[in-house]
C-alpha cells in the first residue's frame, strides 16, 4: 500500500514538473502582449521616490496629453517624433518610459544621446537606475552594475534581446560604434554644432539607425534660438501636432495661449485664462478637466514624423499663478526673458530687430545666371530651370499699377523666381486686368523643352481696389485664381478657411503673414541649394533685393503678452508681400501636388526613368479632392 501511494507522489510530482516546464516554455517563447506604451507605463511602471515628486504607480491620466506622445512612438507608421517642450510637461518620463517599454516588451539595440557624457552618467544614475529597481517587471532584465561580468557598466547596459547605450553628444566615438533601431535625443538644442570633427551629432545619431526598417527616433528639447534651433527645424518638418482644449462654457476647442493669460496689475494671484472663442475666464482648477477632455490635432497632417508643441500652460506642476510671477520678474531682462520664452512657452527666441540683409543676397555668386530677363525682349533664353515642376502667380494692387511675381517650384520647396515686373495703370480700369489676364493665360518655356500654364495665382485684396480684385477673380473661376487678405496675428496658419461675407460671394482666403515672412526668411538664410532654397537670378536687382529684406521680425510684451511682427525698414516692400502671395498660392495645390514636386520637375527636365525615383505619381484628381474632403480641406494639407 505504501509502495503504491509513493509510485503516485512521484507520478505527480513529474507530471507537476513536465507542466511547470511546459508553462516556463510557453512563457518564454510567447510574444509580448500588443501593448502601447502607454498601456505599459500604466500596467507596470512604477516611479521612484527619489526621481519623481509624485512616487508610485504611473498614471498617464496624470497628464493625459502624454497618451498621444506615448502612443505616437508606438505607431508602426510613425518613424520619427518630435517633442518641442516648455519644462515641467514630463517629457523626460516620456524617454524613461520608452527606455523600459523596450527593455521589457520590444528588445532592440537602444541610444539615449544627452548634451555631454556628464547628463549621460547623471540621466542613468539618477533617472534610469531607480526606474529598474523599482518596476518589477524590469528588476531583473538588466544585471546590476556591480554584479561580475555583468555587461552592466553606467553607460551602456545589456539585456535579453538588446542592450541601452548611453552617450553624450559631444562624443563622435561614442556616435559611431555600433547600430541601433531606437534612438532617443534629449535637450538636442543643447547639442554642439558637431561630435569633434564629425559633424551634427543628431545626423551622426540617425545613421546609426539607417539599417532597421523598424527604427524609431526621438528628437525632444527646450527651444533656443530662432533660425539655430534644432527642435524647431525638426517640427517644421513634422506634421506640427498642438493640444486643443475645450472651453468649459462654450465648449469651443482651442489652443492654450500666453496671450489668453490675463491678470490684475502685478497681482499674479488674480491669474485667469480668457476663452479665445466666448472670452469666459477659467480658474487653474478646470485645468484637469481640460486635459481629460482635449485632443492632439495636427497642423499639417501626413507623414512619417510626429511633432508635438506643448508649453507650461498644458502642465500639471506649473501652476498659471506661477507663470505670471515668474514673466513679472523677467520681463525686466532679456536674458531672463529669453529663458522664460524658451522654457515656458516652449517657443524659440528672436532677439529684437533681427532681419536679412540685401547684401547677404548681393554677395557674389548669390544669384545665378538662369531664366529670361523679362526686362530685355531679346532674351530668348527658357524662362523655367530645370529644377522646377510647376508655377505660382502672386499679385499685389497698387494704386496706379500691379506688381507680379511669378515662382518655379522643385523638390522640398526649393524655389526660383521666374519672373517679376509691374502692370502699369489704374487698377479700377479694364486694361490693367485684361493685360494681367494675358499673362496668366501665356506658357513658360522650360529648359527640358515643355511649356508651363501657371498653376495657381493669388491676388491681394486688402489695400487698393478690393471690388475690382473681387471681379477679376470671379472672371477667372475654375482657373485658381483667388483673393487674399494678410492677418497678422500670432497662431495664424499660413491658409486659412475662405469666406464668402463679400458681395461677389467670392471665396476670400487668410493668409497667416507672420508664419509665411518666418518661413521666407528661415529659407533666405539658408547657403546651399537644396529643399527651401531660394533661388534668385542675376536679373533681381538691388532693389528687388531691397524689397524682398525691407522687414525685420521684433518681439515686444505688452501688457504682459508676447507678441511677434514685422516692420518695414524701407517704404517699399513689394517683392516681400509677393513671396508670401506666392507661398499662398503654393499652398492652395493641396497635398496631391506638394508631395510630387520633385517628380514632376523630373519629368519636365527628362530625368525620369523606371525605378529612379521613389516618388508616385500624383493622385487623379477625383481621389485627391476626395482625400482632401476627408481631411477638411485642402488649406489643412499643405506640409512646410
Amino acid at each position: 500500500m505504501a509502495t503504491a501511494s509513493l509510485t503516485i507522489d512521484r507520478e505527480a510530482t513529474a507530471r507537476r514538473a513536465r507542466q511547470a516546464e511546459r508553462e516556463l516554455i510557453r512563457t518564454r517563447l510567447a510574444p509580448p502582449p500588443l501593448l502601447t506604451i502607454s498601456e505599459w507605463a500604466d500596467a507596470n511602471r512604477i516611479l521612484s521616490p527619489e526621481a519623481s515628486a509624485e512616487p508610485g504607480p504611473w498614471r498617464t491620466t496624470r497628464a493625459p496629453y502624454l497618451k498621444g506622445i506615448l502612443d505616437a512612438l508606438s505607431d508602426p507608421e510613425i518613424e520619427t517624433v518630435v517633442l518641442m517642450t516648455a519644462s515641467q510637461v514630463g517629457k523626460t518620463e516620456v524617454v524613461n518610459n520608452l527606455v523600459g517599454y523596450h527593455i521589457d516588451q520590444d528588445p532592440a539595440p537602444m541610444l539615449i544621446l544627452l548634451p555631454t557624457e556628464l547628463l549621460g552618467h547623471a540621466w542613468s544614475k539618477d533617472r534610469l537606475a531607480p526606474m529598474l529597481r523599482d518596476t518589477p517587471c524590469l528588476q531583473h532584465k538588466v544585471a546590476p552594475v556591480k554584479s561580475r561580468d555583468s555587461g552592466n557598466t553606467i553607460l551602456h547596459k545589456r539585456f535579453p534581446g538588446g542592450h541601452l547605450t548611453i552617450a553624450g553628444a559631444n562624443s563622435a566615438a561614442n556616435l559611431a560604434m555600433r547600430p541601433i533601431r531606437i534612438l532617443a535625443a534629449d535637450e538636442v538644442d543643447r547639442y554642439p554644432a558637431s561630435a569633434g570633427t564629425e559633424g551634427d551629432p543628431v545626423a551622426l545619431a540617425y545613421r546609426r539607425t539607417a539599417t532597421f526598417w523598424n527604427r524609431k527616433r526621438l528628437l525632444t528639447s527646450t527651444p533656443g534660438i530662432k533660425g539655430f534651433s534644432r527642435i524647431e527645424a525638426a517640427w517644421e518638418e513634422s506634421d506640427q501636432r498642438r493640444f486643443w482644449v475645450p472651453c468649459p462654457d462654450c465648449r469651443a476647442h482651442q489652443v492654450l495661449q500666453w496671450a489668453n493669460v490675463t491678470w490684475e496689475g502685478n497681482d499674479p494671484r488674480t491669474t485667469r485664462y480668457a476663452c479665445d472663442a466666448c472670452g469666459s475666464l477659467w480658474e487653474e482648477t478646470v485645468k484637469l478637466e481640460l486635459l481629460r477632455r482635449g485632443e492632439w490635432r495636427p497642423g499639417v497632417p501626413g507623414g512619417r514624423t510626429a511633432g508635438f508643441h506643448l508649453s507650461a500652460l498644458y502642465s500639471p506642476w506649473a501652476r498659471w499663478e506661477e507663470l505670471v510671477e515668474d514673466f513679472l520678474q523677467a520681463k525686466g531682462s532679456p536674458e531672463r526673458l529669453k529663458v522664460w520664452v524658451n522654457t515656458v512657452l516652449g517657443e524659440t527666441w528672436e532677439e529684437a530687430g533681427e532681419r536679412i540683409s540685401a547684401d547677404m543676397l548681393a554677395a557674389p555668386g548669390r544669384r545665378e545666371p538662369y531664366g529670361r530677363d523679362p526686362r530685355n525682349p531679346d532674351d530668348a533664353s527658357p524662362e523655367v530651370p530645370l529644377g522646377a515642376g510647376i508655377l505660382t502667380c502672386a499679385v499685389d494692387v497698387q494704386g496706379d499699377r500691379l506688381e507680379v511675381g511669378v515662382k518655379g517650384w522643385g523638390r522640398g520647396q526649393e524655389s526660383w523666381l521666374v519672373y517679376w515686373g509691374q502692370i502699369w495703370g489704374d487698377p479700377g480700369e479694364p486694361a490693367v486686368w485684361a493685360e494681367l489676364h494675358q499673362l496668366l493665360s501665356r506658357t513658360w518655356s522650360h529648359a527640358g523643352g515643355a511649356q508651363l500654364t501657371i498653376s495657381a495665382t493669388a491676388i491681394d485684396s486688402g489695400g487698393h481696389h478690393t471690388d475690382a480684385v473681387y471681379q477679376f477673380c470671379r472672371r477667372m473661376r475654375g482657373r485658381k485664381v483667388f483673393p487674399i487678405i494678410g492677418r497678422h496675428q500670432e497662431g495664424r496658419p499660413l491658409l486659412g478657411r475662405p469666406s464668402k461675407a463679400n458681395k461677389p460671394r467670392v471665396p476670400l482666403y487668410p493668409v497667416g503673414t507672420l508664419p509665411a515672412k518666418d518661413l521666407i526668411f528661415s529659407r533666405l538664410k539658408l547657403t546651399q541649394a537644396g529643399p527651401g532654397y531660394v533661388h534668385l537670378p542675376t536679373w533681381a536687382d538691388e532693389e528687388y533685393l531691397a524689397q524682398l529684406t525691407a522687414e525685420k521680425v521684433v518681439t515686444r510684451f505688452s501688457y504682459g503678452r508676447p507678441t511677434r511682427s514685422y516692420e518695414k525698414t524701407r517704404p517699399r516692400n513689394e517683392a516681400l508681400d509677393l513671396e508670401v502671395y506666392n507661398l499662398a498660392a503654393l499652398a492652395s495645390l493641396g497635398p496631391a501636388i506638394m508631395d510630387h514636386l520633385g517628380l514632376m520637375a523630373d519629368r519636365l527636365a527628362g530625368r525620369e526613368k523606371d525605378g529612379e525615383t521613389q516618388e508616385s505619381a500624383p493622385r487623379s484628381k477625383s481621389s485627391s479632392s476626395s482625400a482632401r474632403s476627408r481631411r477638411g480641406g485642402w488649406v489643412h494639407g499643405w506640409n512646410t
